[in-house]
């Protein structure tokens, strides 16, 4: 099992270091380009949201989690309550591009990339859990 624990502060200068951190763990874990690709993105996404519009002071804790079968992630701050499960809007994909609003696609992203989702609000953070299975 590999794992990687981050807490850094919420600035967009921390991406670089969030996608080598993932890099990184999935050559030593041996994933395929395809798994890495989703993890970054999937982090890239939701790392954007949290500077953007979460409102959090505090450090922002990443962890990775890695065995045969899935990759775990998690991602916690301290921001403004806010499930993205329940509150984030549908984007219409059936609209022309040009009546499409700019953003709004994060969510609906990290929805389509992982195979499981959990919020939870505990003590006054915002968590996010997800799963990617290796094989899907």
């Amino acid at each position: 099992m590999e794992s990687v624990s981050l807490k850094i502060a919420p600035s967009l200068d921390q991406l670089e270091r969030i996608t080598a951190v993932v890099e990184d763990l999935g050559e030593r874990d041996d994933w395929p380009a395809d798994l890495i690709f989703k993890v970054n993105l999937v982090l890239d996404e939701l790392w954007v949201n949290v500077v953007h519009y979460s409102g959090a002071t505090g450090d922002v804790e990443v962890s990775l989690d890695a065995d045969a079968d899935e990759v775990r992630l998690e991602i916690a701050d301290d921001g403004r309550p806010f499930d993205p499960l329940s509150e984030a809007v549908e984007p219409d994909l059936d609209a022309a591009l040009e009546e499409r609003p700019i953003g709004g696609l994060g969510i609906f992203l990290v929805r389509e990339m992982m195979d499981e989702l959990h919020y939870r609000r505990e003590d006054g953070k915002n968590r996010l859990a997800m799963v990617k299975r290796k094989g899907g």
